[in-house]
């Protein structure tokens, strides 16, 4: 039997803030974003995809390749139109770290 996935099954043993994701895609009006997990976490990738894509209405593609930490950066995501990256790691990266020089 599939057991249907629930967001508390995260949030209970992750520190992961949804509602800070979902009003950051809402309010710079992203339409396509991507995540970066873990190794450890990757498990989780297609409910946690799903969980921001039902919420937002954003295209969520999951990155498939390395994690190693928030200076693990996949870049050329903006030529797949990807406008936002949410890294999940194990400690926290400020948000206003920008690759861009913005």
């Amino acid at each position: 039997m599939v057991q249907e996935f629930r967001v508390d099954f995260i949030t209970d043993r992750y520190d992961v803030d949804f509602e800070r994701i979902f009003e950051r895609i809402k309010e710079k009006g992203h339409k396509k974003v991507a995540i970066q997990l873990p190794d450890g976490f990757k498990r989780h990738a297609l409910e946690v995809a799903k969980t921001i894509r039902e919420n937002t209405g954003a295209e969520v593609y999951i990155w498939g390749g390395s994690n190693y930490g928030a200076c693990d950066i996949p870049y050329g995501l903006e030529k797949f139109g990807i406008t936002l990256l949410i890294q999940f790691g194990h400690a926290k990266f400020r948000a206003d770290n920008r690759t861009d020089g913005k």
